[in-house]
């Protein structure tokens, strides 16, 4: 049956039962107030002087009776009315009478008021409450299969591979694709075949879903986009119903590209466990059968964007459905500097700008964060009232992604203020007295809205892709001289070494359980990174008394740093107080500037060792 009329006849039978149940509910509401009675009866109450009020219809009298006077509070009628007197007697009873005019009172009128009108009013009602409701679903009940893609035809997607900079290997392998849909004939005259699809994996923000854009932009041809969770909907079998729409689009309109965003929200592994979802399954299935079926000569090209491909299923990325995976992972120094010159172009720099300053301070952005601190730099230099975006501004920019804003209204006790400048210097000192750490840039104590009471800011002088075993422990010493500083100067602890404790732990555990660098442990593996896009957190798999001495070794391991850096504050003590005070009193000092007081102090140390030994 076509479903129009199945939905006409639901909703007519629907209209039709309530209007039933209504209609009886009113015949019983007015059996228990209203009660025939016999003339005789009637004629009594009217000598008795009981009625109040009557009713003369040709076919019945209503009578109301008088309240108090024995009757019950009732609407009663009467028929059979054969007196002629009956006016007079009524009017001797002291009873009001009326007959109604014009009554019309026929069955059809009373037919349309007590059916036709609650049904049609009922039927309304539903069919639009259900419109209503499928709209929020995702469309009418005729539309529940079809496929929900935005297609961007030829061109309109506004994107090509100018616009995309930082990920020259990924554009590489994408160029192939733009080439086969350009000129099939060559691949095809010597056996090539176009992969059907390609899966793009990396972190969120690298630009999987502009390159994926910029292929169809280059290619010239339509472009269907869509996330993963589109095709998902409560009712099994919608999914599987828009994907073969989806399809079936796409060879309409090939060549074309199909662009599936989030791709791990339908295609995430079948393990057969219990509490399964049936609708993701079906989608996945359907989705496996079309990329099987549809001929990749045609031009048709499905590209895909994930940054979870270790719970995909195996099935969907075998060779003949994702033949390519391409890595888009974070941009390296060169890449950092290519994505800033495409986010400045439509931004008024400043002459003194370096950019290869900025990406060399970006270590580990990725291009989102890129155009976030350039737009937080051109924001910053209007709110600063200037017509150029600065250095200065660039690097602030770069802090407020890193730390959050200053926060001005946070204003630090006397004590608080001293001990977060020795804090702040001790880590900044332990960095410029080792070999192998990066040079301090900035030291502030100006609060900032992230929770930091200060900060040291560190700039490398190249970008480096390996650490030795001693940079990690030099690296481990400046985390936890901040500490030690209390310790030295104030002779205490406080709560504001509380993230550089997390973030010593866990390099000293990476070098026990993953880098293989503890003498104790030797080269073995004891954690692996789960989701490596995302958030790479560390599991374990050893056994509960290795994971006791893992906790031991670690342990050892700080003890070690932490007890060098104390050592070291301990030795540069004059330095480490001079240039706290000068903090204090400034709030905010550069790398330079640590560095004049250092020598400065180390150099009035030699003249004074250098007096002494002559005296």
């Amino acid at each position: 049956m076509n479903p129009i009329k199945k939905n006409l006849i639901y909703y007519l039978g629907l209209a039709l039962s309530i209007t039933i149940m209504i209609n009886l509910a009113l015949s019983i509401m007015s059996q228990s107030t209203v009660e025939e009675i016999e003339y005789g009866k009637f004629m009594t109450m009217r000598e008795n002087k009981e009625i109040e009020e009557v009713i003369i219809k040709p076919d019945r009298l209503t009578i109301t009776p008088k309240s108090g006077s024995g009757a019950e509070k009732k609407v009663y009628y009467t028929g059979n009315i054969n007196e002629p007197d009956l006016v007079d007697k009524l009017y001797e009873a002291g009873a009001k009478f009326y007959t109604p005019v014009n009554n019309m009172n026929s069955p059809i009128v009373n037919f349309i008021i007590s059916w036709i009108l609650p049904i049609g009013l009922f039927y309304f009602l539903s069919s639009q409450l259900t419109k209503s409701y499928t709209k929020k679903m995702g469309g009418g009940a005729m539309s529940f299969g079809k496929s929900t893609a935005k297609v961007y035809v030829e061109k309109s997607t506004g994107v090509n591979f100018n616009d995309v900079a930082g990920q020259e290997e990924a554009k590489e392998s994408l160029n192939e694709i733009v080439d086969f849909l350009h000129k099939p004939s060559k691949y095809i005259r010597i056996g090539a075949k176009l992969p059907k699809g390609a899966l793009l994996v990396g972190p969120p923000g690298t630009g999987k879903t502009l390159l994926a854009k910029a292929v169809a932009g280059e290619a010239n041809v339509p472009f269907f986009s869509l996330s993963g969770s589109d095709f998902v909907e409560m009712f099994v079998g919608v999914g599987a119903s828009r994907v073969r729409d989806l399809f079936k689009q796409a060879e309409q309109h090939a060549p074309c590209i199909i662009f599936i965003d989030e791709i791990d929200a339908i295609g995430k592994s079948r393990d057969g466990g219990i509490g399964g979802n049936d609708e993701r399954e079906q989608t996945l299935n359907q989705l496996l059968a079309e990329m099987d079926g549809f001929d990749s000569s045609k031009g048709v090209v499905i590209l895909a964007a994930t940054n979870r491909p270790e719970v995909l299923d195996k099935a969907l990325l075998r060779p003949g459905r994702f033949d390519r995976r391409v890595i888009v992972d974070k941009p390296d120094l060169k890449g950092r500097e290519s994505i800033l010159k495409v986010h400045v172009k439509n931004v008024i720099l400043d002459e003194g700008v370096n950019l290869d300053d900025i990406a060399l301070a970006t270590a580990g952005a990725v291009g989102a964060d890129l155009a976030n601190i350039v737009n937080e730099a051109a924001l910053r230099a209007v709110r600063m009232g200037r017509e150029k975006v600065s250095q200065e501004d660039l690097y602030e920019a770069v802090e407020t992604i890193i730390a959050g804003k200053e926060k001005k209204d946070r204003i630090l006790t006397p004590k608080e203020k001293r001990l977060v400048a020795f804090h702040e210097v001790g880590h900044a000192l332990a960095a410029a007295l080792q070999k192998q750490t990066q040079p301090v840039h900035k030291i502030t104590i100006v609060p900032r809205t992230m929770g930091a009471l200060g900060y040291t800011m560190q700039l490398p002088e190249e970008e480096k892709y390996l650490m030795s075993k001693d940079e990690i422990l030099e690296q481990i010493v400046v985390l936890l001289a901040g500490r030690a500083a209390e310790e030295v100067e104030f002779n205490t602890a406080t709560t504001g070494a509380a993230n550089d404790i997390e973030r010593a732990t866990q390099m000293a555990r990476y070098m026990v359980s993953v880098y293989g660098m503890s003498e104790r442990f030797g080269m073995i593996s004891m954690e692996s990174a789960q989701n490596r896009y995302l958030d790479g957190r560390p599991v374990q798999h050893c056994a509960n008394e290795t994971a006791a001495d893992i906790d031991k070794e670690v342990q050892s391991i700080l003890k070690s740093c932490h007890e060098k850096a104390v050592n070291l504050l301990r030795d540069n003590l004059e330095a480490l107080r001079k240039i706290s005070e000068f903090l204090y009193e400034k709030e905010t000092i550069m790398g330079q500037q640590l560095m004049d007081i250092l020598n400065s102090v180390k150099g009035e140390q030699r003249a004074e060792a250098a007096a002494a030994k002559e005296n």
